[in-house]
């Protein structure tokens, strides 16, 4: 269960923020695998923990052959003892704080793994509304927050909690009356803890809220410099800035002045406890019930308790910091959870980019004929999207792709061209309607089993590391030989092999830039070795500008050879190569059929092709 977190003043929906107790059950599942790593490091700990308790009685021994005049070499044991017992203490701790930390990194890695992979199946319009910042600050500062909690935070606090309790234990061991004074301290620690935490979850929820807010006012301001230099915005866009950083400045200080209220109370609890042990131990050497060694035992039994019980309860700044952060990672990983779909039963598919089964395709090299069946590739029946209440992009869009059929979406900016091709690909959700296409002998969602799906938009991104590496996201096993063939299929493989290192150039973020034509070839090449069934451009040629536009048409139109295919389409000349074509106005589709036949109806399709054409120097010929 989730809840949504609080509206900052950008406007922007944010993504929800999971429940303590979802979050709590989300963490137990985390560490379920790894239990049995988790009780022997516990275990040795606790070993660890007895032996070092055998320090004050050793000391209260010293004491007492001191007090009582004994000769000098009865010191000779207890100080032996106390050697050992530091070496032993020493040897079993590290080795179960190793294992603490071995379970944190392991529990650590699988929640990043898990909110990765969650993320990345976010539905599009969800992520829209909350703003690029949110997420950015889940996957950097809350994960860095639950990362330092892990490697700190837990072990020393699985060791503090363990010293306590057994601390305590061997305090009403020398006598219950030294225990009952330690206790004193603890209605004052337990207030202070209830204090502390009631303020700090809140506190720490809306200072993270406060840093996404900032990111994502820094990324907009940032990331669209040009304009706002252009309409002379800087003032505002600085003083936005401004404010919101000044709102996590007060939040941070307000976290500042809380930790320092929480250290003053804990030093009082401190004075107290050690304060009636001491005057415990004075009555009862004083009555002969225990001796100066046992006394000089409990008091300093409780004088190292001062390390855990602060380190425990100064643990839970970190701890609640922590808990806030995974609360917001679980609300992502919650929220990209779909239910799987009942059997049989038609829904919005799910991208799939993979390899087809052995023999159920042709080779990536080898231009497959158009396919012939009876059976529709995809049909798109009754859909409707809107993004949030009262924004309608899609009404009630009914679509058949044949298979093999080269289909073209066509119509002005805002008609849902974009919106309609990610709910075909699987990558949107829609409000309403399905997305099925034939598996089989029954209906099953697009993209699923022997119908992958592959979305190539104008906005590729090339990923860091060797082109061969990237190339190879698409089919990690492929050899040097289907990469090649794939970078010829779209006519990509003479710039590919003439870089310095060839496939093994580095490319991306520090690497060698490919400019946007190269880069879309690059995702045209990925998707030929997909090789999926169902392919969507959605302007995947827009990008590249005018020089490049032919040359791109060309690789698209390679790469769609034999398979289904819905374009989006940025120039109407993809709509002239299409077997059909699809016009949409304000989210309904108006017309459909051949070019040429729509071209001679004096519909929108013709109003649109005059308009093109008309703006073109040489009108093209189909």
């Amino acid at each position: 269960m989730t809840t949504d977190s609080p509206t900052p003043d950008t406007g922007a929906e944010l993504l929800p923020i999971a429940t303590p107790a979802r979050t709590r059950a989300a963490l137990r599942t985390l560490i379920r695998p790894d239990r049995g790593l988790a009780l022997t490091g516990l275990g040795i700990l606790v070993g660890a923990t007895v032996v070092g308790l055998l320090v004050q009685p050793l000391l209260g021994r010293i004491v007492d052959i001191v007090a009582d005049g004994r000769p000098a070499g009865d010191l000779t044991l207890p100080v032996v003892l106390l050697v050992a017992v530091a070496v032993v203490q020493g040897l079993t701790t590290m080795l179960g704080l190793t294992r603490i930390a071995r379970l944190g990194e392991t529990v650590l890695a699988r929640l990043r793994e898990r909110f990765v992979e969650r993320a990345l199946n976010l539905p599009a319009d969800r992520l829209e509304r909350a703003g690029a910042g949110d997420l950015t600050a889940r996957v950097t500062g809350d994960v860095a927050r639950v990362a330092e909690a892990v490697r700190s935070a837990l072990p020393e606090m699985a060791r503090s909690v363990l010293a306590i309790l057994l601390t305590l234990g061997a305090l009403a061991l020398l006598d219950v009356r030294f225990l009952l004074a330690a206790l004193l301290a603890v209605p004052v620690q337990l207030l202070t803890a209830r204090w502390y935490v009631r303020r700090a979850l809140t506190l720490y929820a809306d200072q993270r809220v406060a840093n996404g807010a900032q990111q994502q006012q820094l990324l907009e301001t940032i990331g669209g410099a040009v304009t706002v230099r252009g309409h002379r915005l800087e003032e505002q866009h600085t003083e936005r800035s401004a404010g919101r950083s000044r709102k996590a400045v007060d939040l941070t200080m307000r976290s500042v002045n809380l930790v320092l209220g929480f250290y003053g109370r804990l030093h009082i609890a401190e004075y107290i406890g050690l304060a009636a042990v001491l005057i415990a131990g004075f009555w009862l050497v004083r009555d002969g019930a225990v001796s100066i060694g046992t006394a000089t035992a409990a008091a300093l039994y409780f004088h190292s308790l001062f390390g855990p019980v602060n380190a425990a309860l100064v643990l839970l700044d970190d701890a609640q910091s922590a808990a806030a952060g995974l609360a917001r990672l679980v609300g992502v990983t919650d929220l990209a959870e779909q239910p799987e779909p009942e059997a049989g039963k038609p829904t919005a598919g799910k991208p799939e980019v993979g390899k087809p089964e052995a023999g159920k395709a042709a080779p990536a090299s080898v231009p497959r004929q158009r396919i012939a069946s009876s059976e529709a590739a995809v049909t798109v029946h009754a859909v409707s999207h809107a993004y949030g209440p009262g924004r309608p992009v899609l009404h009630e869009v009914s679509l058949t792709l044949e298979p093999g059929e080269h289909v073209a979406l066509v119509g002005t900016s805002g008609a849902g061209k974009s919106t309609l091709a990610r709910i075909v690909a699987g990558v949107q959700q829609p409000t309403s309607g399905t997305v099925t296409s034939p598996a089989g002998g029954g209906s099953a969602p697009a993209g699923a089993g022997e119908h992958p799906v592959v979305l190539v938009t104008q906005e590729v991104h090339v990923f860091t590391g060797s082109l061969a590496e990237d190339l190879r996201l698409a089919r990690p096993e492929a050899t040097d030989a289907d990469l090649r063939a794939a970078l010829a299929t779209v006519h990509a493989l003479d710039w590919a092999e003439a870089l310095p290192d060839g496939l093994g150039t580095v490319v991306g973020e520090g690497g060698h830039r490919l400019d946007p034509a190269r880069a879309q070839q690059l995702a045209l090449a990925r998707l030929v070795l997909a090789d999926p069934a169902l392919a969507v451009l959605d302007e995947a040629t827009a990008e590249a500008g005018s020089a490049g536009a032919r040359v791109l048409e060309r690789s698209a139109e390679a790469a769609l050879d034999g398979r289904t295919a819905l374009v989006v389409a940025h120039r109407l000349t993809q709509a002239v190569a299409a077997d059909r074509v699809v016009v949409l106005e304000a989210g309904r589709v108006v017309e459909s059929g051949p070019h040429d036949e729509l071209r001679d109806a004096d519909g929108p399709y013709a109003a649109l092709w005059r308009a093109w054409s008309g703006s073109r120097t040489a009108a093209p010929h189909p």
